[in-house]
């Protein structure tokens, strides 16, 4: 039900930017307090969508994989944050729970974009 091969390419797409957004936030004090948690569920919105739209097999499938790919990419980034003591350890668990949801929203988007493509 879920490729591993896009999984990881989607996966290892999204920690990139996630942990470029960690950094961006420790070093401009700005972002944690204003853009950091609408950065991350984009980036785990755009995982899903760039997973499902390589899938192409069907909207459950798509979304399943944008949640993993998205989740698991935005615990690496939170966590990286609050390693950084950017953030608190309890924002650990909620954005990484509003990025599996961003991800699964974004895979069904994604799947649109296929059958559009084909």
């Amino acid at each position: 039900m879920v490729n591993r091969r896009i999984l990881l390419r989607a996966f290892f797409v999204g920690t990139v930017l996630q942990v470029a957004l960690a950094l961006i936030g420790h070093f401009i004090p700005w972002v944690p307090g204003n853009a950091f948690l609408f950065g991350v569920m984009m980036i785990s919105a755009t995982v899903g969508y760039l997973y499902a739209q390589d899938y192409d097999k069907g909207y459950v499938a798509g979304a399943l994989g944008g949640a993993i790919a998205g989740g698991a990419c935005a615990a690496i980034g939170v966590g990286l944050s609050v390693l950084l003591h950017d953030s608190t350890l309890p924002l650990l668990a909620f954005r990484t729970g509003i990025s599996i949801l961003t991800g699964a929203v974004g895979g069904p988007f994604g799947q649109m974009s296929a059958n559009l493509r084909s």
